[in-house]
């Protein structure tokens, strides 16, 4: 008889200390290929840890997607592929958190993945995600509400010689507990650290980039505050291309609302911010400068979209980035990559955010 029924939404933590499973009797783990990584249950069930690799398939709240010779890297590939199968008509994401993520670089002048691209393909998805590079520590949400045929995550790979490394958990999020709609990216916490992705030593931000990084508000904050990571961590090099310094021609409009991209925007007298082809849309109500020196910080003007190499217009550092307006979040707009520039300045973003408490 079996005794212990099966929490097939229950996840656990394996004794590994670092993967998730589920919960689940001994049984229903081997026969669905999963490993037993210590129990669960109060000793009824194990912890089982689902992991599939390259022409695989996946049914499970939790699949780790790994290279073929994890943890150990791999070569000699020119393709692998997951598919993945909804476990419920309910679920209405998935969530793919980039434990190990080491592929190819792009391009160095322009950002393209020319070589090796991870996507998301199947269903009716509106825009593929092309993402190459070092990622490891990102996540992606996918909307998959309204989708019922599988999909597929795939590597493709272009120079066998190459060595690759990836760990990829891919979790399946009912409706109850998805990310907003609109962010690829959702962050939870009262602080932490955003970036573009392949921000790296020595990397390059992505071309053909256009999403929304949110921050979940926590329970009594009512605004957010941004910072550089460190005096190199914001480099997005603007189009100067055909642009006077009047700013005169060229005049694009930049997007109010970030995940929209309509709208008229502000421009940043010091940056020409018009001009932005490649561009960070950060909401503020201030924008303050903290200068050597100063204890307070001197009110600065606030843009609402941003590229060059500082975050704030004056050029001063540090900075600081203040809103309150609601929900937080950062848009990421990068252009086709037609482009070739410097890969020194055009490394992408890294921010740390805080959230802070509403006044009394």
């Amino acid at each position: 008889l079996n005794f212990f029924p099966v929490p097939v939404e229950e996840e656990c933590n394996a004794n590994d200390g670092r993967r998730k499973g589920v919960c689940m009797n001994t049984y229903e783990c081997r026969i669905q290929g999963g490993k037993s990584y210590g129990f669960c249950a109060l000793g009824f069930g194990v912890c089982c840890v689902f992991t599939a690799t390259c022409d695989q398939e996946a049914f499970n709240n939790i699949t780790y997607f790994v290279n073929p010779d994890f943890p150990d890297l791999s070569s000699g590939m020119s393709s692998c592929s997951l598919t993945v199968k909804k476990i419920d008509p309910e679920i209405a994401q998935f969530r793919l958190d980039f434990i190990h993520f080491n592929l190819g670089q792009p391009n160095r002048k322009t950002g393209v993945c020319e070589e090796d691209i991870f996507l998301m393909s199947g269903g009716s998805f509106n825009k593929e995600l092309t993402v190459c590079g070092l990622n490891s520590g990102q996540h992606v949400y996918f909307d998959v509400e309204n989708i019922n045929e599988p999909i597929k995550i795939s590597m493709n790979l272009s120079r066998k010689a190459v060595t690759r490394l990836w760990e990829v958990r891919v979790t399946q999020v009912p409706f109850t507990h998805r990310a907003p709609a609109g962010c690829l990216q959702y962050h939870e916490g009262a602080t932490g650290i955003i970036q573009t992705m392949n921000f790296a030593d020595n990397g390059r931000h992505l071309a053909d980039q256009d999403y929304n990084i949110c921050m979940r508000q926590e329970e009594g904050m009512c605004s957010i505050a941004y910072e550089p990571c460190h005096e190199n961590a914001f480099r997005i090099s603007p189009d100067t291309d055909g642009v006077d310094t009047n700013g005169e021609d060229g005049g694009g409009e930049a997007p109010i609302d970030p995940g929209s991209g309509d709208g008229p925007g502000g421009v940043g007298e010091s940056r020409n911010m018009e001009i932005c082809t490649d561009k960070i849309v950060l909401p503020c109500d201030s924008e303050d400068l903290i200068l050597p020196g100063e204890e307070a910080p001197i009110p600065g003007f606030c843009d609402l979209v941003h590229c060059g190499s500082t975050l704030c217009p004056s050029g001063e550092t540090p900075c600081r980035i203040e809103s309150s307006v609601a929900p937080f979040v950062v848009g990421v707009h990068f252009g086709p990559g037609s482009r070739e520039e410097s890969p020194e300045d055009n490394l992408g973003m890294c921010l740390t955010y805080e959230q802070l408490p509403c006044n009394v």
